[in-house]
């Protein structure tokens, strides 16, 4: 109710363990707290907030817009209302090597449980069009060994995303991907990969925790978990799958009423009243309130 009762320190341990037991941990993409309460309700490993769905969400494209300041406020409303451990978008850090420390300590005061930093120029392209444009290895590892440097809690995760496949092929994305974890990454997000047989072989070239994008409409095959798996994947991402599904739904909406006139033959699709005031337990806020309430002294004449 309100705010979550999990810590920042417990939902940083929660994900920590989760990396080291070599289960494949699910993160979807919550674009707001109301779905990242649903993830949690449905028994995810945790929750992801994506630069994508969020740029989106403010009506701007993924073209490195939006500021610290944006992804702060999102996530933080996220990190509010869940137990789960949050992995964020971090982008390229939003500047130079001490913004890259500096977005680290925010998003650590925050309550989120981890983040990544990519290897892109800013302003940086989503990691499945064409046409991305690096900085140099030298420079991402400045980027990474100052948002290394920055971290105060140890249990607060940094992943490094390489955008390299695209750009220098596939070994010089697992050469990267190497200096990368000897800079202090903790776990590498290797982006746009063709399909499980390059990601069995950055699993069997990286000895950390490796991330998988399983992003719709991308340059990766979209792979099952139990697939990723057995490939020894960690982490896998539906960054924007929630955010498309509302939409999808919204727009077939909109569609229907200004067709018909009316809602109505919408409304069996429709989550429910009841179902919504479960999910945000609007009965634990009443209960809560009546036994203040009732905790309260009678006026007494001084």
């Amino acid at each position: 109710m309100l705010h979550s009762a999990a810590t920042p320190a417990q939902r940083r341990e929660r994900l920590r363990a989760g990396l080291a037991s070599g289960r494949l941990l699910r993160f979807p993409g919550a674009f707001n707290p109301l779905s990242a309460l649903l993830v949690e309700r449905l028994g995810f490993e945790g929750v992801y907030v994506s630069g994508a769905a969020l740029s989106a969400s403010l009506g701007l494209p993924d073209i490195g817009l939006t500021t610290l300041s944006e992804v702060a406020e999102r996530s933080y409303e996220i990190a509010r209302v869940t137990s789960l451990p949050a992995l964020v978008d971090a982008d390229t850090g939003f500047g130079e090597p001490l913004n890259a420390a500096r977005t680290v300590q925010v998003l650590e005061d925050l309550g989120v449980a981890a983040c990544h930093l990519e290897d892109q120029v800013n302003p940086k392209r989503c990691g499945h069009l064409d046409g991305k444009a690096l900085v140099s290895r030298d420079e991402m590892v400045r980027r990474l060994t100052a948002a290394v440097g920055g971290r105060r809690d140890p249990g607060f995760v940094i992943c490094a995303r390489t955008d390299a496949r695209a750009v220098e092929g596939l070994d010089g994305a697992i050469d990267r991907a190497k200096a990368y974890v000897d800079a202090g990454a903790d776990m590498i997000f290797p982006e746009a990969l063709s399909g499980a047989a390059e990601l069995e072989a950055f699993r069997k070239a990286v000895d950390v925790p490796m991330l998988a994008n399983m992003t719709e409409f991308g340059k990766t095959e979209l792979l099952d978990a139990a697939t990723l798996s057995g490939i020894g994947v960690n982490i896998v991402i539906y960054p924007v799958t929630l955010l498309r599904l509302a939409m999808g739904a919204i727009d077939r909406g909109l569609r229907e009423i200004a067709d018909t006139g009316t809602q109505a033959g919408l409304v069996p699709q429709m989550q429910t009243r009841a179902e919504l005031y479960d999910l945000l337990e609007y009965d634990e806020y009443t209960r809560f309130d009546a036994s203040v309430m009732r905790a309260a002294p009678d006026d007494q004449e001084g």
